[in-house]
C-alpha cells in the first residue's frame, strides 16, 4: 500500500512542477573565479541552468542558490 501512495505523491509533485513552471535546486557551482554562481534546477521537463552574480555576503548578487525558481516555459500559460 505504501508503494502506491509513494507513486501517487510523486505523480502529484510532477504535475505541480509541470503546470506551475517551478523547479527545485539540485546542484550549484562557483564559476568565473568565484564571481559567478551556476545553479541547476530540476523541472518536470528536465534540468535547467541559471547564472547569478555571487558574493559571500549576499549584498551584491546571491550567496547561495534559491531553493525554488520559476522557469519561463510553462505548459498551461495563456
Amino acid at each position: 500500500m505504501s508503494v502506491i501512495r509513494t507513486i501517487i505523491v510523486l505523480a502529484v509533485i510532477y504535475a505541480i512542477f509541470l503546470f506551475s513552471g517551478y523547479g527545485v535546486t539540485v546542484g550549484s557551482s562557483e564559476n568565473a573565479a568565484g564571481l559567478g554562481l551556476k545553479c541547476q534546477y530540476l523541472t518536470a521537463r528536465g534540468i535547467v541552468d541559471s547564472q547569478y552574480i555571487h558574493s559571500d555576503s549576499g549584498i551584491v548578487g546571491v550567496s547561495k542558490c534559491p531553493i525554488f525558481k520559476q522557469i519561463g516555459e510553462v505548459v498551461d500559460k495563456s
